[in-house]
């Protein structure tokens, strides 16, 4: 029996525009209102993770920097994973070989990074990948960003320590994602949904595919394997 939510951010409960998508919103705080754990995970830094929790209103435990970094509740303590000196002699490569074809990189948070670094899609990601082949890392281009992470670093390896913190298995958990850094997540998981707009890859691997995107197959895929009272209860009861 599912016990727990596990949710990708952009492009899973944001429209393509990245704005938050408010029934998502809804159906999360529906299911935080019955006693449904909800984590929420990102490639985005730890601090970010924080506010978007508390806004949301989730009990505090997520995954950051695509698994580099997770925490369970306000008030703990970040745990990191990862080699982050490995990640900055990689991107210190990436940086030199763009400026002497006069680009430079748009960093994003490097200062508020633990695991892993990320910069914008301005530059070709297969010539970021061919640059850095022989590096100890891996290059994730999430749709948004590129990151550089430790090998064997991703939000499913981050899930498998994340559960029996929270008294859980990773078999408890719906997980749900769009993107390729979501992949292990959804491999994971007890059960796995991508949407409409998912990657192929997802779509090859996923228990369920939803019918809409983004926002709104998010909000599909909640109410497909957590029922949500159409009185308003906020009572959600597993499907048979």
């Amino acid at each position: 029996m599912l016990k727990a939510l596990l949710t990708d951010i952009d492009g899973t409960i944001t429209g393509p525009d990245r704005r938050l998508d408010t029934g998502s919103i809804l159906a999360i705080r529906s299911l935080i209102r019955s006693g449904v754990e909800v984590v929420l995970a990102s490639g985005n830094t730890a601090c970010f993770m924080d506010a978007l929790s508390r806004m949301i209103g989730t009990n505090g435990t997520f995954i950051a920097e695509n698994g580099g970094v997770y925490r369970i509740g306000y008030g703990s303590p970040l745990s990191i994973n990862g080699d982050q000196a490995a990640c900055r002699t990689a991107l210190a490569a990436v940086q030199d070989h763009f400026r002497a074809r006069g680009t430079e990189l748009e960093l994003y948070s490097p200062d508020y990074r633990y695991a892993d670094l990320a910069f914008a899609r301005t530059v070709p990601v297969d010539e970021v990948y061919r640059i850095l082949k022989d590096h100890p890392v891996q290059v994730i281009d999430t749709g948004y960003a590129i990151h550089i992470q430790s090998v064997g670093i991703n939000k499913g390896t981050a899930l498998e320590l994340l559960a029996p913190a929270m008294g859980l298995v990773p078999g408890d958990f719906l997980a749900i994602g769009d993107s390729l850094n979501d992949l292990q997540m959804l491999k994971t998981a007890g059960t796995s949904v991508t949407l409409a707009n998912g990657h192929p890859d997802l779509k090859s691997i996923a228990d369920y595919v939803t019918g809409k995107e983004y926002g709104d197959g998010f909000v599909e895929a909640v109410e497909k394997y957590f029922f949500i009272s159409a009185q308003g209860s906020g009572q959600p009861q597993y499907n048979p």
